[in-house]
């Protein structure tokens, strides 16, 4: 478990202390990608234990779709973003490669799990989030962004995201500072980045980075190394303070 470093209870798992065998070994959240249903819930336990509270993971479709969760433990609709304002509720975003970013605002006290991959960047993923939780503010409290902060989990870095070129074009048009090239001098995609610049451009003044790219680490799951595998999770819980 990796702390997040936000002001809630917040944290992204490995792929270690879970119930699932191999290529899923072992602590795979995810349902859609052929493992043991009966393994994966006994995963998913075991991450409701470590939030303290009932998780609610999100069923990504790679757009900007968002979902408001408000009863603990509740299957949300499909969406990339998961916003909460319910104390004691805790929402998680799934991935294996894909950005997973955990948010807090400190103004109305909500949550936000979000699951930002290639597609869910150049279409908004990010500024869909920081619109829900602005939503959940009074129209005063929407004029600043003091109080919001963002923490990045592990994903693909710039060095190992091979693409097309026409495809990190046409992130790179929205958000220049993914592109990015390979070790061996061809086109990638630096998403992480592109997260983090985009939250500074939106008035985060608190952003957690963590810069552990999920190809090159085993801890983590990687679909791209591996194919058939499991994912980790950014898990975040509203109202429960850690510092």
């Amino acid at each position: 478990m990796l702390d997040a470093g936000l002001p809630v209870r917040a944290f992204f798992t490995s792929r270690a202390g879970g119930s699932s065998a191999a290529p899923y070994e072992s602590l795979n959240l995810a349902t859609h990608v052929g493992d043991d249903p009966e393994a994966v819930a006994l995963n998913r336990a075991a991450v409701s234990v470590m939030a303290g509270a009932p998780v609610s993971f999100l069923h990504a479709e790679h757009g900007i779709r968002v979902a408001e969760v408000t009863r603990p433990g509740e299957d949300p609709a499909v969406a990339d973003v998961l916003v909460t304002r319910t104390p004691g509720v805790a929402v998680a975003a799934i991935a294996a490669d894909c950005v997973p970013i955990l948010m807090h605002d400190a103004v109305t006290g909500a949550v936000a799990a979000v699951h930002a991959g290639r597609e869910g960047v150049r279409l908004g993923a990010v500024d869909a989030a920081v619109a829900a939780l602005l939503d959940l503010r009074s129209p005063a409290e929407r004029r600043a962004r003091e109080g919001m902060s963002a923490s990045i989990g592990p994903a693909a870095c710039g060095r190992c995201y091979e693409v097309p070129q026409e495809m990190r074009d046409a992130v790179a048009s929205r958000h220049p500072t993914a592109r990015s090239t390979t070790r061996a001098g061809t086109p990638a995609l630096d998403l992480p980045r592109a997260v983090e610049t985009r939250l500074g451009e939106l008035g985060f003044t608190t952003v957690v980075r963590h810069r552990v790219c999920t190809l090159e680490d085993p801890r983590l799951f990687s679909h791209r190394r591996d194919g058939v595998t499991g994912r980790h999770a950014g898990v975040i819980v509203c109202g429960v303070s850690v510092r």
